[in-house]
């Protein structure tokens, strides 16, 4: 649905709703709850909020077996039973406490003038450095106290596409705090939000930063969520909690309204249960965005995503193996990729192996990236908070961040796993100079034309395949999509490592195979993995540990 047309929609939907309004509190809503009532619930059979995809709630909806409104109810109730109670996973800062009021005004549109696509009425987690609207009661604050109570202009781009495409935004993901860019803290703090851990290993690593996106959506407490990458954020979250993450090229998708690390490699993308879920919310969020020229680089026409959704999307398809980047990956995961290549050659694929980064040395030893995100940050996180409408903690810079958490220590800088901010300092200290921009140029050269490009076409493939855990780096300087998939999970005999304060391997952790392509070509790799998806569907082997599977299912909620 284009703006137009969904800007008329919407006109056309609250002149009716006036007129309507009366008549759904007398008679509709009767009506609704006499059919509720009487429909016996063994007639209707739920779909399982653990891994109900969009395309099932968004069939529940249009049949009537359920509402926006029961879905937000249900997601509130799974949320309240393991976030901070049972196992406090700490996965979601806070909820929308407008959530229920827009649910209910978007079941009365479907009712009236049908549904706008299948993301209408659907609940959706945003990550917390991705601005909503005060107005709405929720805050975007990175999970830091320096920005809580700020208010932002307006909604962040990604959200204001999701809002159109009839998204309900649940609530805001927990995150380490500054999207790990404050300093050596562990994976899934934030000052705000605490130490959120894994839902699959009891005090496990969720990695970062949009771990609250990952576990949140790991376990059905939201119908899908966004993250934001700069190098690894989606895709290393995506893996340690058996996702599927999209991490888009850098311009497919704004960045305005997102509190930024780097314009040269941040970017938005969807996590989920599954690769159709994940191409039905980069096709909303995707587009062109006078706020943010990366997006101007982008094709004159976004393709529907949806459309990549081919089972025999690997036939013919050539795809090469980067070797070298292995060297720091589990032996398990190596065994289980391996093994993965025998399934994706049955599905029509030429696996050429090796097929390594031509300038793979050069890459290891680099400290270009450091200096780029560096040198960005300072700039673009000051212009993000100059931004701001207003800031009740009169934090006006980088340097105000730092002091604000000396000040605050008890809140911010906490014992003993969460005291560092030497990112802040080192970044504070930067300049904009020669060394920065010989810097960026380096990072294409090396990501990009010698790099992932290098190898498409020194090998002749389409894409590159690789364990998910070490696919982010090459990519985050090229700019480069990743799709990453569940592969497999650590044996159960894998020994649980200490917690401190994460356990960083254990048993029954989860890992992915991940597809890396060149700019802008998701709808290919969208292609890949969900035909090797298909042909395994690796996410249900093994489920979350027990404490950490909510409970809470529509059957509990609808008619009520």
């Amino acid at each position: 649905m284009g703006p137009r047309r969904s800007t008329y929609r919407l006109a056309l939907f609250s002149a009716f709703t006036l007129l309507v309004a009366l008549v759904w509190t007398t008679y509709g809503a009767q009506e609704a709850i006499a059919t509720s009532a009487s429909s016996p619930k063994g007639s209707i059979t739920f779909p399982d909020l653990y891994e109900a995809s969009i395309a099932e709630l968004h069939e529940g909806l249009v049949k009537g077996h359920f509402t926006s409104v029961d879905l937000v109810k249900a997601y509130f109730a799974r949320i309240e039973e393991v976030n901070l109670q049972g196992p406090a996973l700490r996965a979601v800062l806070e909820t929308n406490p407008n959530a229920l009021k827009e649910a209910e005004a978007l079941d009365l549109e479907r009712k009236l003038l049908g549904a706008r696509g299948p993301l209408h009425g659907i609940p959706i987690l945003v990550k917390d450095n991705i601005a909503t609207v005060a107005s709405e009661g929720m805050n975007t604050t990175a999970g830091s106290f320096a920005l809580f109570g700020s208010i932002v202009p307006r909604d962040a781009h990604v959200v204001t596409l999701l809002r159109r495409a009839g998204a309900i935004i649940l609530g805001k993901a927990n995150l380490s705090e500054w999207a790990h860019f404050r300093g050596n803290i562990p994976s899934g703090f934030s000052g705000r939000g605490g130490q959120a851990t894994s839902p699959y290993v009891p005090l496990g690593d969720p990695s970062g930063s949009s771990s609250g996106s990952g576990i949140a959506t790991a376990i059905g407490l939201t119908a899908g969520s966004l993250g934001s990458e700069t190098d690894g954020s989606i895709i290393s979250p995506s893996n340690n909690n058996n996702l599927v993450g999209i991490k888009p090229t850098v311009g497919l998708t704004s960045r305005a309204g997102v509190i930024p690390i780097s314009s040269h490699q941040d970017t938005v993308g969807p996590m989920t249960r599954s690769v159709a879920d994940a191409a039905v919310i980069l096709s909303a969020i995707a587009g062109r965005d006078p706020r943010d020229n990366f997006t101007l680089a982008q094709p004159r026409v976004v393709p529907d995503f949806t459309k990549a959704l081919k089972a025999d999307g690997l036939q013919g398809v050539r795809l090469g193996v980067p070797r070298k980047l292995f060297t720091r990956t589990n032996a398990n995961i190596v065994a289980a990729f391996n093994a993965s290549l025998d399934t994706i050659r049955a599905l029509g694929a030429t696996i050429v192996d090796p097929a390594d980064l031509p300038d793979f040395e050069e890459l290891e030893a680099s400290n270009n990236e450091t200096i780029v995100l560096d040198t960005d940050f300072k700039v673009e996180v000051n212009s993000y908070i100059a931004g701001l409408l207003e800031v009740p903690t009169g934090v006006k810079n980088l340097a105000d961040l730092i002091q604000f958490n000396i000040d605050h220590a008890d809140e911010e800088l906490v014992q003993p796993f969460w005291t560092d901010q030497s990112e802040f300092i080192a970044s504070e200290n930067t300049t904009m100079d020669q060394a920065y921009f010989d810097a960026l140029a380096f990072d294409k050269d090396l990501g990009a034309t010698r790099g992932i490009d290098g190898a498409l076409k020194a090998f002749k493939v389409d894409a590159l395949l690789m364990p998910s855990n070490v696919a982010s780096g090459p990519a985050a300087i090229a700019g480069f999509p990743i799709i990453t998939v569940p592969l497999g999970f650590l044996p159960a005999n894998t020994p649980l490592s200490a917690a401190n304060p994460v356990r960083e391997n254990g048993p029954n952790q989860p890992f992915g195979i991940a597809f890396v392509g060149t700019a802008f070509s998701e709808f290919e790799l969208i292609s890949f993995a969900f035909a090797y998806e298909q042909a395994t569907h690796n996410r249900l082997k093994q489920l979350a540990f027990t404490e950490a599977i909510p409970k809470t299912q529509l059957a509990d909620i609808v008619g009520k």
